[in-house]
């Protein structure tokens, strides 16, 4: 591919901030050649760019000489209706059912081939209400076969909903559900169900237990901070357990029981373990991780080299958080390994829009399983015109970091690349300060994106401190420049640039050479009408001394998921952009970095669409 000159800053443009801020055309950034596929000529799309911009240039405010302003050449660019733009959303290979909305991840398993997901769902409207359990499988977690729905409200105990649970599998074949009934009162009593058929590979018929519901309310817990039993599983000692979130005051808490019939349960007097200030724990999550390699974990596993996760979610603030510890089965305690990053306080599952996560050991593939419900963020009404609302992120594979012992990495399944097609890829692109270079890849709505970043060392080393206060959170976005960042990706943006997200690095440096490094999604200017969410989401990411800065994109429509440093840190986020839609919707990289120059290196796929359909019967 030819060197395409950089976008030029766009100040001159009506209604329109900045991504960068530099006072002059930055100069030309070079490109090297292309390893999987060269292309020989500068495409329509590039010469779209480069003569839209070079009007610009010839138009721009000339900074240095403090002249008037010019007036710009009107753009005609196409123009979407509501309509469009909303069919535009709808995701191409992330899983959600063809209508209506879905909620909570629940009771995952494989049997007899299948990975089975169960889900919250309402089967009447695309928002909240009539909770029922959806029922979907796939072969390979990438194409999925909708089933009926295999619960629905039909008791005093759950008339209000059929709220979270899991599902265990037996050693002798037998399966079995545990829910929570939002009772005819909106108290909240665990139930089971059972499949009529056991060695139907699609368990498509589920019964209630005759004498729900078997447990109810301890004393001292709310009636309704009671819920989302795990799934059962046998210690050392041979007692099988079941574990259950809750608050006391505002403390949230793992409650254990013992059960010798998988029916009956007894509650122990003291929790799995609690935090202060941390209110409401759900859809708790308990599984061990090995020190010693990837390979997953039964929930059984125990003993040495082994450590073990809590993940816990609240819908007051809409995260997952998890921590990494020691269980005890012999006092059935879990104690963090850091009590800094204790459940709750430390790190999340994912930064963005993640929530109400749930995982699957995969006995096929010896690997764990995640998957979480990514809500929408713009108006309720737009889910009514659309019909449908909120997906589930791309199924998640978690492990132990090995290197840093501190986090999980969460990694999209290997199954999610076989959706690859037309690859491309970039070697070494040098990003010089304030630069913005397009990158010609034809459709940019349906992408799998692996970038490499290497930072100037000798600028890295020469910067004494470069904002070492900054936070994603907290800043203004991609426009915020500093010595060291930010520099990155830039997804869905149109050709004029008024809409965009930056996906991000940023490097901040104090005055004792101490480093961070920040991945950030920034939302500020994602789209011009109906999202109400303009934030930018993000944390820091550990990078260690041997290793370059490397993030992984999934774009799909209206979702957003991302992955730096192999999965240490994730952001998810929702979009919904009224112009860089369809062929529209461009693709660029950037450093608007003050001092510092960047190469950059990619790996682009176009991503096939997912088969989600009803099963054949």
């Amino acid at each position: 591919m030819k060197t395409t000159e950089p976008f030029t800053d766009l100040e001159n443009e009506p209604n329109y901030t900045p991504l960068l801020n530099h006072l002059a055309p930055p100069p030309t950034a070079s490109r090297k050649r292309l390893v999987i596929r060269v292309l020989s000529s500068i495409t329509l799309v590039s010469l779209f760019f480069v003569l839209a911009f070079a009007l610009i240039i010839l138009n721009q405010k000339n900074y240095t000489r403090n002249t008037t302003d010019s007036a710009l050449p009107e753009k005609s660019f196409r123009q979407f209706s509501q309509s469009d733009r909303l069919t535009w959303e709808r995701t191409a290979f992330h899983f959600q059912p063809a209508k209506n909305f879905i909620y909570d991840p629940n009771g995952q398993l494989f049997h007899m081939g299948w990975y089975h997901l169960f889900y919250q769902y309402n089967p009447y409207a695309p928002v909240w209400g009539n909770m029922s359990w959806g029922h979907a499988v796939s072969k390979d977690l990438v194409n999925w076969f909708e089933l009926p729905v295999a619960m629905v409200p039909t008791e005093w105990y759950d008339i209000e909903g059929v709220l979270s649970g899991s599902i265990t599998v037996l050693p002798n074949g037998q399966i079995f559900a545990l829910y929570t009934g939002n009772a005819n009162d909106f108290s909240q009593l665990q139930c089971k169900a059972v499949p009529v058929n056991f060695s139907d590979p699609l368990l498509v018929k589920w019964v209630k237990y005759d004498s729900n519901p078997i447990l109810y309310t301890p004393l001292g817990i709310g009636l309704k901070d009671y819920r989302d039993p795990s799934t059962v599983w046998t210690g050392p000692d041979g007692k099988h357990r079941m574990i259950m979130g809750t608050k006391r005051g505002n403390t949230g808490l793992v409650l254990v029981y013992h059960t010798t019939d998988y029916t009956n349960y007894v509650m122990l007097d003291e929790p799995l373990h609690s935090v202060p200030n941390t209110d409401m724990w759900e859809c708790v999550d308990f599984y061990p991780v090995s020190l010693t390699n990837d390979s997953a974990l039964d929930m059984a596993a125990y003993g040495s080299g082994i450590k073990h996760v809590i993940k816990e979610s609240w819908e007051g603030h809409g995260m997952d958080w998890y921590s990494i510890g020691t269980y005890d089965a012999n006092t059935d305690k879990w104690t963090p390994d850091n009590p800094d990053l204790d459940v709750g306080i430390g790190l999340r599952c994912d930064y963005g829009r993640f929530f109400a996560s749930k995982s699957l050991y995969d006995p096929l593939k010896k690997r764990r399983i995640t998957w979480g419900y990514v809500g929408e963020s713009d108006s309720a009404d737009q889910d009514l015109s659309r019909g449908w609302a909120t997906v589930y992120n791309v199924g998640r594979t978690i492990v132990l970091d090995r290197k840093t012992g501190t986090h999980l990495l969460h990694w999209p399944v290997e199954e999610i690349d076989s959706l690859r097609h037309n690859g491309r890829e970039f070697k070494e692109l040098e990003l010089e300060p304030g630069s913005i270079v397009p990158l010609d890849i034809g459709t940019a709505t349906q992408l799998d994106i692996v970038a490499t970043f290497k930072v100037d060392q000798d600028a890295l080393k020469a910067t004494s401190g470069s904002n070492d206060k900054y936070g994603c959170t907290t800043s203004s976005g991609a426009a915020e420049r500093g010595s060291l960042g930010p520099f990155g990706v830039v997804v869905l943006a149109d050709g004029a640039l008024t809409e965009l997200t930056p996906v991000y690095f940023y490097i901040s440096k104090n005055k004792d050479g101490g480093v961070a490094t920040h991945f950030c999604t920034d939302k500020l200017r994602s789209s011009l009408d109906y999202d109400g969410e303009k934030v930018v989401y993000g944390s820091t990411v550990p990078v260690l001394d041997d290793e370059e800065l490397t993030m992984r994109l999934l774009v799909d429509h209206s979702i957003i998921e991302g992955f730096a440093q192999g999965g240490r840190t994730v952001i998810t986020s929702r979009v919904y952009p009224t112009k860089a839609i369809y062929e529209e919707a461009k693709l660029l990289l950037f450093n608007n970095a003050t001092d510092t120059s960047v190469k950059a290196s990619l790996k682009i796929w176009q991503m096939a669409p997912a088969q989600i359909r009803p099963y054949p019967f």
